[in-house]
């Protein structure tokens, strides 16, 4: 897991020079090109176990003992990563981050670099998902490379493997085709992300005054 947090944050710093310089759909296309080519890659690469996935090591228990173990370690490390991001975020660096939601040009023009800023965020998140990849593998007992290809929020991994479920299931032939139109539609009418939207659509919801006319 110690493994797994430092060579995640170690990419998001060499990957994100790159990628977060860009913005709106270029980054959104951007992000979900990696995460083909990442799975792909992976699955040609027999050092992790190629198309194959891997096995972890059988955890020394009980029949059971495993899944509750790492059951335990996964609530764990969420329940450390809430408090550690609420930290991180009440402070400058959240207005930081703030800002640059809010206008990214304009917070380039205050003298903040929001590139650097942006990248630092992704080494944190990757650092947390690379604690949390090692011991998901744990536990469910088997790593395909193609299938932890992508990871990102709760709504947005819900939004698409509860779909993608149903498209393997009804739509056997054209799942991939239906899947694709799914992600366009996400990129071309989300750029901002479902929350990003929301918060538009209903700034009050989120804490946002909303003047009379």
């Amino acid at each position: 897991m110690a493994c797994g947090g430092a060579l995640a944050v170690a990419a998001a710093a060499f990957l994100g020079a790159g990628i977060l310089g860009l913005r709106g759909h270029y980054f959104a296309i951007a992000t979900l090109g990696l995460g083909i080519a990442a799975g792909e890659l992976a699955s040609g690469w027999q050092f992790i176990g190629a198309g194959g996935g891997m096995v972890p090591p059988l955890f020394p228990g009980a029949l059971g003992g495993r899944e509750r173990f790492f059951y335990y370690l996964c609530f764990a490390i969420a329940a450390a990563t809430f408090p550690v991001l609420r930290w991180l975020y009440a402070g400058r660096f959240g207005l930081a981050l703030n800002a640059i939601r809010d206008d990214e040009d304009k917070a380039e023009a205050m003298g903040l670099r929001t590139t650097r800023y942006k990248i630092t965020a992704w080494c944190i998140c990757a650092f947390f998902l690379g604690l949390a990849g090692g011991a998901v593998g744990n536990l469910t007992g088997f790593i395909d490379p193609r299938e932890v290809a992508f990871a990102g929020s709760t709504l947005g991994a819900v939004i698409v493997h509860l779909p993608k479920e149903l498209f393997w299931t009804y739509l056997l032939g054209w799942q991939r085709v239906a899947l694709g139109l799914l992600i366009v539609v996400i990129v071309v009418f989300f750029p901002t992300g479902i929350l990003g939207w929301a918060r538009v659509r209903w700034p009050e919801r989120f804490g946002h005054r909303v003047e009379g006319a």
